[in-house]
């Protein structure tokens, strides 16, 4: 039996040649922490970091790769983002009522950070989205945002619906109110392409883990230039520069990257988007949406199974949650990985918002199958039949 990894949402897998091998060879010739000597290995460390800034500032057209703030993974990178537009906002008028603006189909990741700033007294609006496809509507976003609003946060694409929002039309509605708009990228970033200046993204928060194809324990989020000084630094401690003075310093990245870094991930991470980069995230891009296609026209023939969110190729990444209402979603997934050698991921997915809107909640969420680039049609193939197998009704045997 094959083993077909439908889980690419939660972690990729497998990595592309060569991001292991980086590390093993870091770990065995280097292993230095960058910045914190004069020594070369500490030199060799520093500039593998700034070989990736490079890297996936490239990758983003971003304007300056200093201004890309390594994380540990996207959580960390929006926690980063909103406390740190609160603890600003709180610095400069403490008396003021904020308020911020997200959406129904956000992660956990973005709602328990607002949730946990209501109880501070932020106020925060919710904006639902059309229960077909998850969709919102940027003249309702934008409708929604105050003269209080001090942050607008939106998922790009959904990680339970393959939801992709229109991220250029929602910055446009945000910077005419001159309010920053912060962007997971959590199920885009190294799978679609992402231009943050055309599309008008002031704050962006991404897993180098996902997309990007590199190790766990890695991430980012790009502010853009200019806007840094919105933002107050959630940690201080040692930077290795400016090591005179006892505050955190203000230049970029050095603002927000304090400790020692992961510099054996990032090594790996750095590798991974020199893959991508060669490959083209147009190829890329080309590919998973031709295994988009043919996995929304395989799940839209059977019988017994229901897909989520938009049920065309527009407005969508490579993340499908599908019901099937003679099983429990976990017994679906069981069954997908016994019988067939398929993981995927069941339940809620972080994000109870959207199951409640797309209304999938009441089932114990869904079953989630998720695209990767080493995916095939033979093995998109493989899932749609053992799909149709797991939703077929028992034959009744006739007794005589």
């Amino acid at each position: 039996m094959p083993r077909i990894y439908l889980d690419n949402a939660a972690t990729s897998y497998p990595k592309p040649p060569g991001v292991t091998d980086a590390m093993v060879r870091f770990a065995n010739s280097c292993g230095a922490s960058p910045g914190r000597g004069s020594y070369s290995e500490s030199q060799v460390a520093a500039s593998e970091l700034e070989r990736c800034r490079l890297q996936l500032n490239q990758l983003i057209n971003g304007k300056n790769p200093n201004h890309i703030i390594f994380t540990l993974n996207t959580t960390d990178a929006l926690n980063l983002a909103i406390y740190g537009i609160y603890l600003s906002q709180q610095k400069l008028d403490s008396s003021r009522r904020l308020h911020m603006v997200t959406t129904a189909m956000d992660h956990n990741s973005v709602l328990r950070p607002f949730h946990a700033l209501r109880d501070f007294g932020v106020d925060v609006t919710f904006i639902t989205g059309d229960p077909e496809t998850g969709l919102v509507d940027p003249d309702v976003f934008a409708a929604a945002i105050t003269s209080e609003t001090c942050l607008a946060a939106v998922i790009h694409g959904s990680n339970v619906t393959g939801t992709v929002q229109d991220i250029a039309a929602i910055a446009d509605r945000c910077r005419s109110k001159q309010v920053p708009l912060l962007v997971d990228a959590a199920q885009t970033i190294g799978h679609l392409p992402i231009d943050v200046e055309a599309m008008g993204i002031d704050l962006m928060a991404f897993p180098g883990h996902k997309g990007l194809l590199g190790p766990l324990g890695t991430g980012g989020l790009y502010i853009r230039p200019g806007l840094e000084g919105l933002l107050e630094p959630m940690r201080q401690g040692g930077t290795g520069s400016i090591s005179e003075h006892p505050y955190q310093p203000t230049e970029m990245p050095d603002k927000f990257e304090c400790g020692s870094h992961n510099t054996i991930g990032l090594i790996g991470l750095s590798e991974a988007v020199t893959w991508i980069l060669d490959q083209t995230i147009e190829s890329l891009w080309t590919h998973e949406r031709q295994l988009i296609g043919q996995m929304i026209a395989g799940l839209s023939e059977l019988n017994g199974v229901h897909l989520l969110g938009p049920k065309g190729i527009d407005n969508r990444c490579g993340v499908f949650s599908i019901v099937v209402p003679r099983h429990a979603p976990s017994l679906v997934s069981e069954m997908l990985e016994r019988d067939h050698g398929i993981l995927t991921r069941s339940g809620l997915h972080c994000a109870p918002f959207a199951h409640q809107l797309i209304g999938s909640s009441t089932s114990s969420g869904a079953t989630r199958l998720s695209l990767g680039p080493f995916l095939s049609n033979k093995d998109v193939d493989y899932a749609i039949n053992a799909i149709a197998e797991v939703s077929r009704p028992p034959r009744v045997v006739a007794t005589v």
